[in-house]
């Protein structure tokens, strides 16, 4: 019985053990699968937690950008040079136009009227039902948004859409374009200050979010929906004067006429006090309302060059078009040529290796160690013995490089580097060119000076405009070295001011007393008839400057061809100087009225600006001795006085009396037109009751005569004449061009411009 309750027993134990087993491995596994689960818990909700909020937030809200204003672009006298307003984005969601059964074709055709996009166009991108935004028009003025939002709602259509965007606008166009530069679609800046500033200008967008429902559409019963407000940009005020600007465009455009330049030009005008950029050009410019345009002369290159693809077309035309964009006046750099004598003459004169009283002889040429041939002078004949204020009037070369030989290399060296002509000026716009120089030891080699030889009259090395102006400007002040800027002064949203921009003094190069002893002898260039920079003169105005005639070496190894550059570089007052303008006259072409050389192209552009530009800043005249009578007058207004009243208001300003045609009490017409800008001296006729004949008459031709002798013949036609040029009394300033040809049929009383120059001022310097 005993060994049958045993065997009754195992199977029962065998059960237990078995149930243990199976309860053990379920602990095990329950406790495998928790930790599985809490592992996957963990990874789901802390570590890919970012992720996984961010998709959700993505699936049940949308979000609208709310673009930030950018911020305004002033002249220094607070006139808008760039500005946004409010335009409108256009565009359609698909998905949309399937989920609410909307006509693809209608909405296709209703805004390819609207719009004046291709209708195939806008219908294909409806067929990408899966997106939910797709742009149709960026950029849409007020006008056409009306009309497509009338379209949505006179249909009923959800499946287009209208969202807030800004567009720049320049009011100006093309001038100041190269330093204000343009934002591409996206708003954000590609050149120019617009570039340099982008940060400042930009802002920071804000957003609208609002839920959306399973289907990605807002949600109909929902107050959900914040609202981030958009942080608009900062204006800047710049030290650019929009007047200051056009003026110096101007008369650059006129020289690249006058003088058929092949490679346009470039011009600076600065504040030597500040180091302000009042005013800064490049030719040919571009309208910056449409900046992707080229100019005529730039397309008909690219319609005749032989291209055979439109893929090689496109990139002539973008070649062209960064050409355009090019900002001469700091990217470009060149030989600066006699201009830089300037700085040679206040080394010389700091050092101690010049006097006042010094004097050279000129022979026509001087013999460099180091080189094989002379160095010859401009003067091929020589000019002589000289004294320092002749040798800077004739820009002798002999001179010159006597002068660099006394300071010697190391020193020369020296004043280079306290000038900042081996660094960037540290203006705030992008493109600035290194200046390209001799390392020390080539300079500085005893057994050969010709590097030291050329470096004085400027030749042989490279610098950029601005590093010119900017280390000129140092000669004119006292001495000091100051880094010149555009932008000014910031300014908050709010209208408040953010920041301003003093002057910065990066150190004194030369002394007041040298400066000032610069300024003197610089003057007499301009300023006494046989300076080389009499074609830069100003009555009234004590103007100051050299000339510079380079040649552009490399281009003449590659091309065979010689190619100038025509500078000059005047300031005024000279006895108080506050403005310095520099001006670049590039590849004189063979249709140009005068020779190619700085004195007789670029000094008259100078001269031109400082006319415009010294009255404009309120800088008044002091006219020394009969300078009074070479200045053009405005004709005063005589209609309704009595021929009395009328001939004593023309002899006080300057004019006389030809005739009085007719017996009337008053006078009726008058001949030249009222405010009409004429030389000095010029005969008024008057009507009584009478009326001036409408007879075309033929203009004379005037050229090759003196301002005072084109004045009588032209009034013998019936005609006047106003002077560009340089207006000095002088037996060799004579007339070169005038604006109406020979034989142009105009009508009685014009007014004849003709441009005089000194034309024995044709050399090399």
């Amino acid at each position: 019985m005993f060994n049958k309750r045993r065997e009754t027993a195992q199977p029962d134990s065998q059960n237990s053990m078995l149930l243990r087993r199976t309860l053990f491995l379920m602990i095990v596994c329950g406790i495998v699968a928790f930790i599985l689960l809490g592992a996957r818990l963990f990874k789901l909700q802390i570590l890919d937690h970012d992720m996984y909020e961010s998709a959700a937030v993505e699936q049940q809200l949308r979000q609208t950008a709310v673009p930030a204003k950018r911020g305004t672009i002033y002249d220094r006298n607070m006139n808008i040079l760039a500005m946004s307003a409010s335009v409108s984005n256009i565009y359609i969601s698909p998905a949309e136009i399937v989920m609410y059964d909307e006509d693809p074709a209608m909405i296709a055709s209703g805004l390819s009227s609207i719009l004046g996009i291709d209708y195939y166009e806008i219908l294909e991108k409806t067929t990408h039902t899966e997106s939910w935004y797709s742009t149709v028009a960026r950029k849409v003025e007020d006008d056409v948004a009306d009309k497509v939002r009338a379209f949505k709602e006179e249909n009923d259509l959800l499946g287009v859409k209208i969202e807030e965007a800004s567009k720049r606008y320049y009011p100006y166009g093309s001038l100041a374009c190269h330093v204000v530069g343009f934002v591409g679609s996206d708003d954000h800046g590609l050149s120019g200050l617009e570039y340099y500033y982008d940060d400042l200008l930009s802002g920071v967008d804000g957003r609208i979010v609002r839920a959306t429902n399973a289907y990605g559409t807002d949600m109909m019963f929902t107050d959900f929906e914040d609202y981030y407000d958009a942080e608009d940009g900062k204006s800047v005020v710049l030290t650019i004067d929009e007047t200051v600007q056009y003026y110096l465009e101007n008369h650059l455009q006129t020289a690249a006429e006058q003088y058929d330049l092949q490679d346009g030009a470039a011009g600076i005008v600065m504040d030597v006090k500040t180091g302000g950029v009042l005013a800064m050009a490049s030719l040919d410019g571009f309208d910056l309302n449409d900046y992707l345009t080229i100019s005529e002369a730039a397309q008909e290159r690219v319609d005749k060059a032989d291209v055979h693809s439109e893929e090689e077309r496109n990139t002539l035309i973008e070649a062209e078009r960064q050409e355009q964009w090019r900002n001469k006046a700091l990217s470009d750099t060149y030989e600066p040529g006699s201009v830089f004598k300037i700085i040679t003459l206040a080394a010389g004169l700091e050092s101690g290796a010049l006097k006042m009283n010094s004097t050279f002889y000129c022979g026509g040429s001087i013999d460099v160690l180091g080189r094989t041939d002379p160095l010859n002078c401009s003067n091929i004949y020589g000019h002589g013995n000289q004294t320092l204020e002749e040798a800077a009037m004739n820009s002798c070369n002999v001179a010159f490089v006597t002068i660099g030989q006394w300071i010697g290399a190391e020193r020369f060296y020296d004043f280079i580097h306290a000038f900042g002509l081996f660094e960037k000026t540290g203006l705030d716009l992008t493109g600035e060119s290194d200046s390209l120089w001799w390392t020390e030891d080539v300079f500085f080699n005893k057994g050969n000076l010709s590097q030291l030889a050329a470096a004085s009259f400027g030749q042989t090395f490279t610098i950029t405009p601005m590093q010119l102006i900017t280390a000129v400007s140092a000669v004119t002040n006292g001495g000091y070295l100051l880094e010149p800027y555009l932008v000014k002064e910031v300014i908050n949203a709010d209208g408040t001011v953010a920041s301003q921009r003093e002057p910065k003094v990066i150190r004194q190069v030369i002394s007041e007393q040298t400066s000032k002893q610069c300024c003197q002898i610089l003057e007499s260039v301009v300023g006494k008839p046989n300076g080389t920079g009499v074609n830069a003169y100003v009555p009234g105005y004590r103007v100051a400057g050299k000339t510079g005639t380079s040649e552009d070496v490399v281009y003449e190894a590659i091309h065979g061809e010689k190619k100038y550059i025509c500078s000059f570089l005047g300031f005024a007052p000279a006895d108080d100087p506050q403005v310095a303008v520099l001006v670049l006259l590039e590849n004189p072409g063979p249709d140009s009225i005068v020779v190619a050389s700085g004195a007789q192209m670029a000094a008259p552009t100078v001269g031109a600006v400082l006319r415009d530009v010294l009255p404009y800043l309120g800088v008044e005249p002091e006219y020394g001795e009969g300078e009074e009578a070479l200045v053009d007058q405005r004709v005063p207004r005589l209609v309704g006085k009595t021929p009395e009243e009328a001939q004593e208001l023309l002899e006080e300003a300057g004019f006389t009396l030809k005739e009085t045609v007719g017996s009337g009490a008053a006078v009726t017409a008058q001949m030249p037109a009222p405010n009409a800008k004429v030389a000095a001296g010029s005969e008024v006729v008057l009507y009584c009751g009478e009326q001036p004949s409408t007879e075309p008459i033929a203009v004379p031709d005037l050229l090759g005569l003196s301002y005072e002798v084109a004045r009588v013949r032209a009034g013998m036609y019936g005609l006047y004449v106003r002077g560009e040029g340089t207006m000095m009394e002088s037996d060799y300033i004579l007339t070169v061009d005038q604006s109406e040809e020979e034989g142009t049929m105009v009508a009685p009383g014009t007014v004849i411009t003709v441009t005089l120059s000194d034309w024995t001022k044709t050399g090399i310097f």
